[in-house]
């Protein structure tokens, strides 16, 4: 018996890929299952069909066998109104919801709500529904901010089996008409400000029957015409009717609609990811395998609770029972709000990631060359103990570092990183300056937001992690661009993912759907990715946003936008081409401290900064420092963008540049840059032309 094993289990050794990995494939056979996996670190690898011989689905080494549908130590928590009540029975007396805003508009210290009101306000909320006749099933919308009422009404959606559907309040009046229209939305929560907008085309969305005004007085609620059959009410009053007549939970089915979350994408009307109960507790358990929340945890919720990212971070914390305080609603004043706060746990975009380090070295800059000694000695110092498993002496902390923890609060232990790739440097710089955890993680709405997360206890950045214990993971080749899983060092390929936090589907879209996910229930991401030794991914392109130079050459943007945004110059960047010409160009939202440092090195006066801007050697500066980086990553000659406008204007989603997620929107940015770019592509040409004329 046993040396059939052993043949079996030296048969199955002969079809791994050493290559996948610097460090050695041991397979371990389970004695239940008769299942075997190869080790890879932070992952393990199986066959996706034993009869193909080929081992190329990864799952996390934490739970190989089998995906995590459920929290270990809780498994009879299946939905979302599960989790919250598991909480208020446990936590009913620990605070839950924070917020320094008062009823009168002013700020001051946080103000919370425990679990166990939080528990009441969401059964008054709902029962206020029920009895206004809305029936289970039925769609409400949230358009507003983050703000407790949000997470209340949501809880209330859960526990008497409504679908909860975001609308933005960037999304613009148009894309917030199509979402109700589309979802039948019946019931919307809003705030003053956007029941403005509302009651502008109000006739143009039949199916609303109440709305709700947050935050808005009873005496200033507008009172509609009886012929619009349409109910106008106050959140409080809404509360106090539910309270004075509350009807019992109607809990939903794990398989049961949780959500709808529309995405906006980049082009084309937005699409409604639906997702279950199951979908997003599975999420939220494979999530824990890999980090670790306790009930004195302290959240600062400002990332937007209409995306995934944040609506996840939400679910863990009920699950642990901490405590989350919301951000005044202005993105300028989030320091200020964290100084008060004093968060334990900071979720966020690189974007913001990005800031604080320009932030950071802009001080240090400034701040005479003793003061930069030390900084850079204490800094050189700390990097070198924590990335050679040592403690950092806590001296350095206290001449240099303990002033800037306190720009978050002084309490962080945990960072968590985002929705975009974040900059190896940047993630050690993290790391070294705020003497915390700080990791990466790659997701998306369609799967229910966690795919992969970075060990808290691995070092080594620049990659995303291992799969999430509720997924495996696997790349399938793209050969327009040149990408196989058959590439050395490294396999390279599609993103693929499968698993019980996969969406149901787009809402009302089948067609969409089939071209997302496969008929072996694999869902293609349209991200580029490569597995790194040690099981860890690294995200590295991205599939739809390719497009053709005119001599034919493939270009992914997003890859060569990475780059270039490492460049000290550059805030934002925007990379162009098209098959008509040969070459790329860029729009460069410019660091403007950076460029004004480096016109005063350079003796030019620059009051006007728009005009430095247009300055011929400012631009030069630029593109010469974005070839630099450029280089650096080698990235290959085609690749490289031949011409630059600076501009001052960053890409907003006010603008209308960026999507809610923070990712250009390249057709709006073409159009809107439509002529800086024809000023470049003639330029290059008129260049060209006089190269051809010295030349003949």
């Amino acid at each position: 018996m046993e040396a059939a094993a052993e043949r079996r289990i030296k048969a199955l050794q002969s079809h791994l890929n050493p290559s996948n990995c610097d460090e050695p494939s041991v397979l371990h056979p389970n004695p239940t299952s008769g299942e075997f996996v190869s080790e890879q670190g932070y992952s393990v690898v199986l066959p996706e069909k034993l009869q193909t011989g080929k081992w190329n689905v990864y799952r996390s080494a934490r739970s190989p066998l089998k995906l995590i549908s459920r929290f270990a130590d809780k498994p009879e928590i299946a939905t979302l109104h599960d989790n919250l009540v598991q909480s208020a029975k446990s936590f009913s007396d620990h605070k839950y919801l924070g917020t320094r805003v008062r009823d009168d508009g002013t700020v001051g210290e946080y103000r919370w709500i425990t679990y166990g009101e939080a528990s009441t306000a969401r059964s008054a909320i709902g029962s206020g529904l029920v009895s206004r006749g809305l029936q289970k099933g039925s769609c409400v919308g949230l358009y507003f901010i983050n703000r407790p009422e949000w997470l209340i009404v949501d809880h209330a959606c859960s526990a008497y089996s409504f679908i909860s559907v975001p609308l933005y309040d960037t999304l613009g009046p148009d894309a917030v008409k199509y979402i109700v229209n589309h979802a039948s939305i019946q019931t919307i929560f809003c705030m003053p400000q956007t029941l403005d907008t509302l009651l502008r085309f109000l006739s143009e969305i039949p199916s609303v029957r109440l709305i709700v005004v947050v935050g808005g007085v009873d005496n200033r609620i507008p009172t509609l015409p009886s012929t619009t059959a349409v109910e106008v009410v106050s959140y409080s009053k809404l509360l106090s009717q539910g309270l004075a007549s509350l009807h019992p939970f109607c809990p939903p089915n794990p398989d049961d609609i949780a959500t709808i979350m529309y995405t906006s994408g980049t082009t084309g009307t937005p699409k409604g990811v639906v997702l279950t109960h199951a979908n997003l507790i599975a999420n939220a358990a494979g999530a824990t395998y890999g980090a670790v929340l306790y009930p004195s945890d302290v959240y600062i919720s400002y990332l937007p609770l209409a995306h995934i990212y944040e609506r996840a971070n939400q679910i863990l914390v009920v699950y642990y029972g901490g405590a989350s305080g919301f951000y005044q609603g202005d993105h300028l004043k989030l320091l200020e709000d964290m100084a008060v706060l004093k968060p334990t746990i900071f979720c966020s975009v690189p974007r913001l990631y990005n800031k604080i380090y320009a932030g950071i070295m802009n001080a240090v800059k400034s701040s005479g060359v003793l003061r930069q000694r030390l900084f850079y000695a204490a800094y050189n110092a700390k990097k070198q103990a924590i990335f050679s498993g040592k403690k950092s002496p806590p001296m350095w902390d206290r001449l240099v570092f303990n002033r800037i923890k306190a720009m978050l609060g002084g309490r962080v232990r945990s960072m968590v990183s985002g929705a975009s790739p974040l900059s190896p440097d940047v993630m050690d710089f993290l790391r070294v300056c705020f003497g915390c955890q700080v990791v990466e993680g790659y997701g998306m709405t369609e799967t229910s937001c966690v795919l992969t997360i970075m060990d808290e206890q691995d070092i080594l950045s620049g990659h995303v992690g291992a799969p999430n214990a509720a997924c495996e993971i696997k790349l399938v080749d793209v050969p327009e661009m040149n990408y196989t899983t058959e590439d050395q060092p490294y396999p390279r390929g599609e993103i693929c993912v499968r698993g019980p936090i996969v969406f149901r589907g787009y809402y009302k879209d089948e067609a969409q759907t089939r071209e997302t996910i496969d008929e072996d229930g694999w869902l293609h991401t349209g991200d580029i990715g490569l597995w790194l030794p040690g099981g860890r991914l690294r995200i590295i392109d991205r599939k739809k946003n390719i497009f053709k130079l005119a001599q034919g050459e493939y270009i992914a943007p997003e890859k060569i936008e990475n780059v270039y945004a490492t460049s000290k110059f550059v805030a934002q960047i925007f990379v162009y081409g098209d098959s008509l010409n040969s070459a790329l160009v860029a729009i460069v939202s410019v660091e403007q401290e950076m460029l004004k440092a480096w016109a005063a090195a350079q003796g030019i006066k620059c009051d006007d900064l728009q005009q430095l801007c247009t300055d011929q050697r400012a631009r030069s500066a630029v593109l010469a420092d974005m070839d630099a980086v450029g280089r650096a990553a080698q990235l290959r000659g085609f690749e490289f963008a031949k011409a630059v406008t600076l501009v001052l204007e960053p890409f907003t989603l006010e603008n209308g540049l960026l999507t809610p997620t923070f990712k250009i929107k390249r057709p709006q940015a073409k159009a809107y840059f439509a002529k800086a770019i024809a000023d470049m592509y003639a330029e290059l040409s008129a260049s060209d032309s006089s190269s051809q004329k010295m030349k003949l």
